[in-house]
Formats: C-alpha cells, structure tokens, sequence
C-alpha cells in the first residue's frame, strides 16, 4: 500500500498558480493592449532619440512623432473609407444588371443552366434578416477594437513620457549584477520590434505598389484608394488576403468577368509569391530568423491564437531565440568556443564599469549609466564584422 501526503505548502502553491492563471486568462485584454503599446513604444523610440541628437527637447520629439503617427491614421482613413463605401453603394446599384449578366453567364453552359436558376431566383429577404444581427455583432467587435487601439495608443504615450521613471523601476526589481545584461536584451527587444515593423512596412508597400498597377491596368475606379486599403489590410495574417483581394475584387465586376477573372488569378499568384517568398526574406533578414523559423513560428502562431498568434509570432520567436543567445544557453555536449570564452569576458569588464561608475547612485540614474555601456558594446560588436570583412587575406 502506497500512501501520498501533499504538504500543505504545495497546496498552498497548486492553488496560487491557479488563482494566477486564472487571473491571466482574465487580464488576457489588458495585456494584449500592453503588449501592443510596447510594440509602439519600440517603434517610435527611435525616431524620438534621433530628433533628441539633433538639439530637439524630449517631450517636444514625444509630440511630433506621436502627432505624426496620429495624422498617419486619419489619412489613411480619410483615403480609404469613403472610397470603399462609395463602391459598396455602386455595387448594390448595379446589383440588378450584374445579377443578369451571371445568369446570362451561368445559363450559357449546360452545366451551369442550374445555377443560374438559383441566382435568378435568389431572394434577399432571409439573407438581410440573418445578416442584421451579425451586422451588429461585427459592429460592436469593431467598437471594442477600437477603443483597446486608443488604449494602447494613450499607454504607449504615457510610457514614453514616463521612460525613465519606468526604467528606474525595472532596474531597481533587477539585482545590480544582472543590469548590463537587462540594459542588452532592452535593446535587442528594441532591435526586434523595429525589424518587425520595416519588414511589414516592406510587404504592406510592395503590395500597395502592386495592388496600383494590376487596378490601373485593369481600368478598375477607385485604384489608389483600394491599393492603399489594400496595403494596410496586408498586415493582417490570414484575413489579410480577403480584406485585400475582396474590395477589388467587387470593383472588378463592373469591368466584366475577363477582368474580374484576371484580377483574381494575378491577385492570387502575388498573395502566394509574398507568403512563401517575400515574407520569409524579408523578415528573416530583419528578425535575423531562418527562413524555415519564419514560416513555422507564423504556422505556429496562427494554430494557437488566431489571427493575432500569427501577428505576434515573428517577433515573439525572435525575442525567445535572443533570450536564449543572451543566457549563453549550451546544448548538451557542446564544447566552450573561444568566442563565447571572449563575450564572458567582456561581460565581466562591463560589470566591473558598471559597479564602478555607479556606486551608490539611485537607480534611475543607474539605468541610463548600463543602457549606455550596453549601447557602446552593441555597436563594437556589430562594427566587429565590417572590419574583419576589410582585413586583408
């Protein structure tokens, strides 16, 4: 007979742990909207300290990048949405004309005499009762998005304000030894969420670019204002390809099905060029992720959370293979190289600076002192390579 006692301290941690993730579950919303304003915090930083560089105070550099980002939003609105609701209005006008030339279309073909019937026949009644209320679910999904946006956009303002105090705070919770490494995965995270965002600048203005041509060509109304909705629309995993290809799409029937068809084919083609070509050359390049990570962290991504699991999944690999890189994590039975004995030592030396530059100062002022020797090291580790390429042979 086998007897088990639990002690009460584990029960104690079992219901800690539940009670935690529970509360995780719960706070899933808030901490997508942290995360979030993170990601723009890591965007705009940047260009904040470049405007700083050039003699411009920081609040002043807060304001006009965050004014910029601002105005980028309502320009794009302002571009796309009264255009799409102008095609929306022409296609239910020209429904009828285009409903007869389908049949037309359908009736022509032995094979498809039946579904024209059912195309002519085709009532509307049912189909807008059962779309009002999904109408209205879509709605308030899209208010609520919406005001997490704002939320995440007023966080990440309020953070770029508040940076140092905040910075302060996290190095004062780190032990003093581990603050160099800390100030070096800051700005790795720093490096990750820019790389991310050029590689969706990249795909989102290739295919915007591309979206304008095949419609111009095609003599399709509204071209730019659909390429440029397009374009932003291609961020989206997933349910990027139908935001972007259904809008022209419809604006295609007005051409006749030759058109509609060719869109659709060449739409089609680019849609797969980019997914298996473009997004894994470009993220791997900016991410510093193989193209195979790429595509499986975005597979991977999209199985376990969706469309924002795919969203996320590019630069949440990247994070956890530099935090890996920065734990100098050894797989079993690798031997020590002489280029991991060297980065030990200069992570030994940074320390000793830094203990020594920062002998009782307050945390705050502790914090700048390591994000600028793990600056200083990050740009002699990546200058390193350009010179041992110049070396002569």
């Amino acid at each position: 007979m086998l007897r088990i006692e639990i002690a009460p301290r584990s029960m104690l941690v079992a219901v800690l742990i539940g009670l935690a993730m529970w509360a995780l579950m719960r706070l899933l919303p808030a901490l997508l909207v942290l995360l979030v304003g993170l990601m723009i915090v890591g965007t705009l930083n940047p260009a904040v300290r470049w405007l700083e560089a050039r003699g411009v105070r920081r609040g002043v550099g807060i304001g006009i990048v965050f004014g910029a980002l601002l105005l980028l939003v309502l320009a794009t609105a302002t571009l796309t949405m009264p255009a799409l609701f102008a095609q929306v209005s022409s296609l239910i006008e020209q429904e009828p004309s285009l409903r007869a030339r389908l049949v037309k279309f359908l009736a022509s073909y032995p094979l498809t005499d039946f579904l024209a019937v059912a195309v002519r026949d085709l009532r509307y009644d049912a189909l807008i009762k059962s779309a009002g209320a999904q109408v209205l679910a879509v709605s308030a999904r899209m208010v609520e998005i919406f005001a997490y946006g704002a939320g995440a956009f007023f966080l990440a303002l309020y953070m770029m304000i508040d940076s140092d105090r905040l910075r302060g705070a996290l190095f004062l919770a780190t032990p003093r030894p581990h603050h160099i490494r800390l100030s070096r995965v800051l700005l790795n995270l720093e490096t990750i969420v820019g790389g991310y965002i050029r590689g969706q600048l990249i795909t989102c203005v290739f295919m915007g670019v591309f979206m304008f041509i095949l419609l111009t060509a095609c003599s399709i109304p509204n071209a730019l204002a659909l390429a440029f909705f397009g374009g932003v629309a291609d961020v989206l995993p997933f349910v990027g390809i139908f935001l972007t290809m259904g809008p022209a799409l419809l604006a295609s029937l007005s051409q006749g099905a030759v058109v509609t068809v060719i869109v659709l084919v060449l739409m089609l083609c680019y849609e797969e060029f980019e997914s298996r070509v473009l997004v894994p050359v470009v993220y791997g390049r900016a991410l510093r992720l193989p193209s195979s990570v790429v595509l499986f962290a975005l597979i991977a991504g999209g199985t376990l959370a969706g469309v924002l699991g795919a969203l996320l999944a590019l630069p949440v690999a990247a994070t956890i293979l530099m935090l890996i890189d920065e734990a100098r994590m050894a797989m079993p039975g690798e031997d020590v190289q002489r280029v991991d004995l060297d980065v030990q030592q200069q992570d030994q030396r940074s320390e000793a600076e830094y203990q020594r530059r920062t002998q009782g100062m307050p945390a705050e002022q502790a914090a700048a002192v390591a994000l600028e020797i793990a600056q200083a090291r990050k740009q002699v580790d990546l200058a390193a390579p350009e010179q041992q390429g110049r070396a002569p042979e």
